[in-house]
């Protein structure tokens, strides 16, 4: 026994299998803004930043476990989320050519962990729960999962600003995702389902789809205007 864990029971492995494997499955849209958030960064600062970033936002996810369920039964909460999932797509794919210095680009290690966090924070409201879920409360168990995941999510993050590098779509995939992400959010907030009742999923998928429409579509035409304007400067 070992803070409460016991390691030679197999209740202990099947919990800790759940968490792994939520953690890593619902991690992948962290991955993806941990990647965009870090791109525009020289290679020496960009690993410490994936590094840095992942470590605090599972750290910050381990709080937020503990509180989720409180978090999310309060009203408008999600909708205030869902705004700031908006903004940070938005201002990442503005940032997308990364060619030249004009554009309002993350160019700070400081700037990206920030996004990092900010970003995290934001998605992992829902996240949690099925973690929270996966450790049945023993939390110990739940900090040792959280953690061990910790190198995956930046292998993750690694992998994807190189594949970036060559396939710039993705970071309008990516954007796209944290718009469908608003879009769920704001129709799942308390306030709407008091208002409104529990929303269908299929109006859930379609309000997911009109965010990451919103994202992409604004994200463009302000990159398009910073660009047009460049010269001007």
């Amino acid at each position: 026994m070992f803070f409460g864990l016991d390691f030679s029971s197999p209740l202990f492995w099947s919990a800790f299998g759940s968490i792994m494997i939520a953690n890593i499955v619902l991690s992948g849209d962290n991955a993806v803004v941990i990647a965009m958030a870090a791109r525009t960064l020289e290679p020496s600062q960009r690993s410490k930043a994936i590094f840095w970033g992942s470590a605090a936002a599972i750290v910050m996810r381990i709080v937020l476990t503990i509180v989720a369920i409180q978090l999310l039964s309060l009203p408008y909460l999600k909708m205030i989320g869902a705004v700031l999932l908006v903004y940070i797509g938005v201002d990442l794919l503005k940032g997308e050519d990364d060619g030249e210095d004009d554009g309002k680009e993350i160019n700070g290690m400081a700037a990206a962990i920030r996004t990092i966090l900010l970003a995290d924070l934001v998605m992992s409201l829902d996240n949690v729960l099925a973690v929270a879920a996966a450790a049945k409360g023993n939390l110990p168990l739940l900090v040792m999962g959280l953690l061990v995941s910790i190198p995956l999510i930046i292998f993750g993050a690694t992998l994807l600003t190189k594949v970036m590098e060559r396939f710039p779509i993705i970071i309008t995939i990516g954007a796209a995702l944290l718009g469908f992400l608003a879009g769920e959010m704001l129709l799942t907030d308390p306030a709407v389902t008091a208002q409104f009742g529990v929303i269908a999923d299929q109006t859930v998928t379609i309000g997911g789809v009109l965010g990451a429409a919103l994202v992409v579509a604004l994200g463009t035409y302000l990159q398009k205007r910073a660009h047009a304007s460049a010269p001007e400067a």
